[in-house]
């Protein structure tokens, strides 16, 4: 692979699946192409034939050019085709990306030509399209895929009226886009029509440029009943979801806000046009004067509830001038319908009211309101609701309603731990990921213990209809209380003095969840305070020298570690967290190693029993990659995703085992980081990784460590020492940019879970080879030097 100086300009995103034949063609008319900018090409590959091999044989060329493989296992080619372009683009590192088929039948020749139009012309979307000049649709095989493509196209249009008005070939897989237009998370592809799926989710300004469509160089065409299917779902679920979209669900609440005024409205113009015996347009006058008040009252509460730019009485003001405005024109048709054609004056109240909708509805969404709909915020009198967390500011210290007993003997603390002297934690909960850091049962004095972080039992919240996090104004602290009372997990912080967790009886009966959901994100915190990062990586001590890896969680990097402490001159520090300072020294963290399915390959067989091996299988299968996301699908709903978690984690513990009861060796205190490995799942491959984008990378591990509820949202309220969250990361990559000065950083691309092997080629410059004693896997020295 060549690395590219600097991150590059252009992402070209080739969908590949059997494609071996046409990797080395595409890739020699793809350099010319590219040639004088910046560019990846990013291969995301669903094949079962050797086309990742070709890929990794195909990669070198000129400076400026790299070209990566992103391989997907069968049991993530989620959304064909389609999902793969999606894979793609969220791995681009490229302002534009380019995206096209592998087999030839887009001429990359075309790509300069597509790319002007994004920079500098300034489109969100450029689409090569088959339908407009210098355009040709001869590459297609017979006339009856012609006559499908353009049904299909037709169709598409006919649907999508508005959204393809400017598009001539909506079907296109040849297209270009700047990358920060595009909701990638907004988009559900299905099979070949990525090209459809984004233009009809996302509001872009596009353009086309005429290409001829080429015949295949290679292989077999991958269209046929399942994709015509396919094209079909695709269809219906676009304008099934795209019907209601942000301002169609606006324009259905305003609408229903207007047939409640439209009551009001008429049972004001009845008492005043009868029993009060009022002219009927001095009666719709003053009627609308009430039912504007309503109606803003009910647009407030129901249909712009985001936060709003201007006080409530500027927008009062300017709805009632809107609505008085549309009543000044609709008076005359009122006249017109009562006196020249004898309508009764109810009903012609009632027609004037339905015709003026539209313009009262896109001027208040326009302009009195903007897009205020959309924040993902909402106003609930004083409280936000987040997602399904309700967020509400507290005028008093976090509070519980009873504090438990706790400390031993002259009110210690029953667990004490030390980091290494730089941050002491008092606890009355047993915390088994710090055990390694636990203090002995005897001191030399009472109080001389003076702990950082404290964390005690109490009994906090009652019943709600959803989770709330709760901000103290007069304190620096903050409380999250989940729905179902004294059984939920629930917990409060204060950050006034030492940082104290109190913990619900529930949480703390789940000491798994407590520390890693609460305590480890404010040990982050703390720890940046001192000088030290937490940083989500493993590390150990090779012949003398530091070598961290780094990884997206549930990747494979514990069983790797595994694999590598079998070596001679290995010593362990971390798995899963590693603790670092600006000078490149990282520190013991030796956490239990949770053991996931595809780890148990490197668990030594002979170091377990029979009965923790039967269970360790259920527990692993249990809290695995598919798992968590299961886990993190549920936290998107109005669930007590903490209570949820914590009593699960009671029922089926997760597979946590001491590193000695896996394999043997031996533990170091500290080690000077040399080299780092950032490894990853998918085609073989290994390159150099410049420094600033290697930074990038760990600090995304790291946060994707944190992903699960509820640190995203007490996060932005976190303070130590004054700092606040958004200061405590500046210094966290500050730390991590001096640590990784004087450090080389690969990355490593495997699979088959090979990386430990890889990893010893380069720092070793031997060759290893695996064996398996007793059904273990380790890795043992040729006897050549």
């Amino acid at each position: 692979m060549t690395v590219s100086e600097g991150n590059p300009e252009i992402s070209v995103i080739v969908p590949t699946r059997n494609e071996r034949d046409n990797i080395r063609p595409l890739l020699d008319r793809l350099r010319p192409a590219l040639a004088g900018r910046r560019a990846e090409v990013v291969f995301v590959d669903d094949s079962t034939d050797e086309t990742p091999e070709v890929i990794s044989r195909n990669a070198d060329g000129p400076p400026g050019l790299a070209v990566r493989c992103l391989h997907r296992p069968p049991g993530e080619r989620q959304g064909g085709l389609g999902g793969a372009v999606v894979a793609g683009l969220r791995a681009s590192e490229a302002p534009v990306a380019v995206v096209m088929d592998g087999d030839l039948q887009h001429p990359p020749e075309v790509i300069p030509a597509l790319i002007e139009k994004i920079i500098p012309g300034g489109f969100d979307l450029a689409v090569a399209s088959r339908y407009v000049d210098g355009g040709t649709a001869s590459g297609l095989s017979g006339r009856v895929r012609e006559a499908v493509s353009s049904s299909s196209t037709r169709l598409a249009k006919m649907i999508f009226r508005r959204r393809l008005a400017e598009v001539s070939d909506p079907m296109s897989g040849f297209f270009a886009l700047r990358v920060a237009s595009v909701d990638l998370d907004a988009l559900r592809p299905i099979g070949f029509k990525i090209l459809l799926e984004i233009l009809a989710r996302c509001e872009l300004s596009v353009c086309e440029v005429g290409f001829s469509f080429a015949e295949r160089h290679a292989g077999e065409s991958k269209a046929g009943l399942k994709e015509g299917a396919n094209f079909v779902r695709q269809v219906a679920g676009l304008r099934a979801a795209t019907l209601f979209s942000h301002r169609r669900r606006r324009a259905v609440g305003f609408a229903a806000v207007g047939f409640a005024g439209i009551g009001v409205n008429t049972a004001a113009f009845w008492a005043l046009n009868g029993p009060v015996r009022m002219s009927a347009l001095v009666a719709a006058a003053l009627s609308t004067q009430v039912s504007t008040t309503a109606n803003f009252a009910g647009v407030e509460r129901f249909v712009f509830k985001g936060p709003k730019g201007r006080k409530i009485w500027t927008r009062y003001l300017e709805f009632s001038a809107i609505n008085n405005a549309v009543m000044v024109g609709r008076l005359p048709f009122l006249a017109l319908l009562i006196g020249i054609l004898a309508v009764p004056a109810a009903l012609a109240n009632l027609i004037t009211l339905l015709g003026s909708f539209a313009i009262r509805f896109l001027v208040n969404d326009r302009v009195i309101y903007g897009e205020g709909a959309d924040m993902a915020v909402t106003d609930i009198g004083e409280k936000k609701r987040v997602g399904p967390v309700l967020v509400s500011d507290d005028g008093e210290r976090p509070r519980h309603t009873e504090e438990l007993p706790h400390g031993g003997a002259g009110g210690e603390w029953r667990y004490r731990y030390d980091l290494h002297g730089i941050l002491r934690i008092g606890s009355d909960v047993e915390l088994p990921e710090l055990a390694y850091f636990r203090l002995g049962e005897v001191i030399e004095r009472p109080g001389s213990f003076s702990e950082d972080l404290a964390v005690r039992v109490g009994r906090l919240g009652g019943l709600h209809s959803r989770a709330r996090l709760y901000h103290s104004t007069t304190a620096s602290g903050i409380r999250w209380e989940e729905q179902v009372g004294p059984l939920a997990a629930n917990f409060s912080i204060d950050m006034s003095g030492p940082v104290t967790v109190t913990a619900s009886p529930t949480l703390a009966r789940s000491p798994h969840v407590l520390y890693t959901n609460v305590v480890e994100p404010l040990l982050r915190f703390a720890l940046v305070g001192k000088g030290y990062m937490l940083l989500h990586s493993a590390a150990i001590k090779l012949n003398g020298a530091g070598l961290m890896l780094s990884a997206r969680t549930d990747t494979g990097k514990t069983g790797t570690v595994l694999r590598l402490l079998g070596l001679p001159g290995s010593r362990f520090l971390s798995d899963d967290m590693s603790i670092l300072d600006e000078n490149g020294t990282v520190l013991s963290f030796p956490k239990p190693l949770t053991i996931s399915d595809h780890t148990l390959r490197a668990v030594d067989s002979e170091k377990l029993t029979r009965g923790e091996w039967a269970w360790l299988r259920v527990q692993s299968k249990v809290h695995s990659k598919e798992g968590r996301a299961f886990a993190m699908r549920l936290a998107e709903h109005n669930l007590p995703i903490m209570t949820i978690n914590a009593w699960a984690q009671r029922i089926l513990p997760p597979p946590k085992y001491d590193v000695y009861r896996l394999v043997k060796c031996t533990t170091a205190k500290a080690a000077s980081v040399s080299e780092v490995f950032i490894i990853e799942r998918g085609v073989a491959h290994h390159s150099l990784v410049p420094q600033a984008q290697a930074v990038e990378e760990m600090l995304a591990n790291t946060e994707d460590a944190y992903g699960f509820p509820p640190y995203r949202y007490i996060a932005p309220s976190l303070t130590v020492n004054g700092c606040g969250a958004d200061a405590l990361l500046r210094k966290e990559r500050g730390i991590l940019e001096s640590a990784m000065r004087g450090a080389l950083v690969h990355r490593l691309g495997s699979p088959d879970f090979s990386w430990a092997k890889d990893i010893c080629d380069i720092t070793s410059g031997r060759e290893w080879k695996v064996s398996f004693p007793g059904g273990a896997n380790s890795f043992l020295a040729d006897s050549e030097p």
